[in-house]
């Protein structure tokens, strides 16, 4: 029986390039080789695709190429992995948009001679289903979901609604919100409301929330871009840095108010239809939050897994982490993060990330492992509910 070909692909334009550069070296390292033929597939910082000739630099992680290439090196991933962040930078082949193995569908070359068009097609990559192990901004977001769409080519994870309404933490909530999900007060005001009226919307935001708030761009990850802010005179700097990163705002009250913080539980949700949770695990930052600073940069956060709390607070978290996953249509994998308010023990659903950091050292594969699921076997069963989702998506008709 022939091998299923499986493009790992890595790397992107948006702000978490470097950590998608280390989940994707831990799952080329992990995979079953035997089993499947790995394509790596890597998008450089500009947005051009690398032969896998060039990808699989990374699987060597050469230190020299490294050194020239980047200043600082992420801790959250295996150590070996990650010198690997230089092939993104260094790669000079460009390849098409993968086209499926049967060839019966897939991405068209953008050229329109014919000779352009063979030439292109050499330089295709064929695979039977995509590994897309990019972290925010056109990776996470239903941007490269819909570019497999339109290839019909099988891709682990979200879907193109999924992905983009999990990413946006304005209409997550909102569907949080109609799901009956418990949530931490929140406003969504647009940067152009700020740069139009800044006094306006700091008076709204008092108006509806207490200090201290969390002030964060709505469409990214790895906490790039939130600041907390104690006071009015913070929260203007606040809203300033997380309006570099997108034209919406949210802005969150902290739970546990001035003299507490609250407790951060995070819970692995994997499935399709009928989703399942991992346990809860606890993340204790180094930093006043979990930062991205504190996640990748800094010693000394600690993940206590399973969380310590009572079986009935679980339980809880389990299930809102299944119905959180369900409301946003997520499929495949996702972490869903929760607030837990130290005093009064309440605990409230935060966000959802639908493509979270996989290292073997990630809070994702670590929950999984605690509940049973050793990290080579998590990411077959990835690889198989992409390819069943696809399947199933085949049974749509799409005409009369």
């Amino acid at each position: 029986m022939a091998k299923l070909r499986v493009g790992i692909l890595f790397g992107g334009r948006s702000g978490e390039h470097e950590v998608s550069l280390l989940s994707a070296a831990s799952v080329l390292n992990a995979i079953d080789k035997t089993k499947y033929d790995v394509v790596p597939i890597g998008i450089t910082k500009d947005g051009r695709w690398l032969t896998a000739e060039h990808a699989e630099r990374l699987l060597k992680g050469d230190a020299g190429e490294a050194a020239r290439a980047t200043q600082t090196h992420l801790r959250a991933g295996d150590p070996e992995a990650t010198p690997g962040a230089a092939v993104l930078a260094t790669g000079e082949a460009v390849v098409v948009p993968p086209e499926p193995a049967h060839r019966g569908a897939g991405l068209a070359p953008f050229q329109t001679e014919a000779a352009s068009l063979r030439r292109a097609a050499d330089r295709a990559i064929n695979v039977d289903v995509i590994f897309p192990v990019l972290h925010g901004t056109f990776g996470e977001d239903g941007t490269i979901q819909g570019l497999l769409e339109l290839a019909d080519i099988a891709y682990v994870g979200a879907g193109v609604l999924g992905s983009s309404a999990g990413m946006d933490k304005d209409v997550m909530k909102a569907l949080f919100r109609t799901a009956g999900l418990p949530m931490v007060k929140h406003v969504t005001v647009l940067r152009s409301a700020w740069e139009s009226a800044p006094k306006k919307v700091e008076k709204l935001v008092e108006s509806k929330l207490k200090y201290p708030v969390f002030v964060k761009p709505a469409n990214l990850g790895s906490s790039v871009g939130i600041s907390k802010a104690h006071d009015r005179k913070e929260l203007g700097p606040a809203i300033e840095e997380a309006a570099k990163f997108d034209r919406k705002i949210v802005i969150e009250e902290g739970v546990g108010g001035k003299k507490h913080k609250a407790r951060e539980i995070e819970c692995a949700v994997l499935g399709n239809d009928a989703p399942k949770a991992s346990v809860a695990g606890e993340i204790v930052p180094c930093k006043e939050f979990y930062d991205y600073d504190a996640k990748y940069l800094i010693e000394g956060s600690e993940g206590i897994i399973p969380a310590k709390i009572t079986k009935a607070e679980m339980k809880t978290v389990e299930r809102l982490a299944v119905a959180a996953f369900q409301a946003v249509d997520c499929t495949g994998l996702a972490r869903v993060d929760f607030l837990m308010e130290p005093k009064s023990r309440k605990i409230f659903v935060n966000e959802i990330n639908t493509m979270p950091g996989f290292t073997a050292i990630s809070m994702y594969p670590k929950l999984w492992a605690a509940t049973g699921i050793s990290y080579p076997e998590l990411i077959d069963r990835l690889i198989q509910l992409g390819i069943e989702r696809h399947e199933d998506k085949k049974r749509n008709r799409y005409c009369r």
